[in-house]
């Protein structure tokens, strides 16, 4: 049966092909590192962009632009928008 990852663990169990070990092997040598700050150092920028594609918020220049119009000069409430700040509890 296979073992739950703990993600408090310091230590993470990989299987790759021999061939894929092969060649982490030989690039972690040309870096001058060993095997595990060069898989974990990879491993770790893919990880950095990963999420600052999914947490970055990308907009056209026009749009960029828009924002800030809307930001320095923003609409004046509706009466939707009113009705929900009265809506509001007064403790907020």
């Amino acid at each position: 049966m296979p073992s739950i990852a703990n993600e408090n663990s310091e230590r993470m169990s990989l299987r790759v092909p021999a061939t894929a070990k092969a060649k982490l092997v030989r690039a972690a040598a040309l870096r001058n590192t060993d095997l595990t700050n060069f898989v974990t150092q990879s491993a770790l920028r893919e990880a950095e962009a990963v999420i600052e594609e999914a947490e970055a918020i990308k907009v056209s220049k026009r749009d960029h632009l828009r924002i800030l119009e809307l930001l320095e000069n923003p609409p004046k409430p509706n009466a939707k928008l009113r009705a929900a700040i009265a809506s509001l509890p007064d403790s907020l």
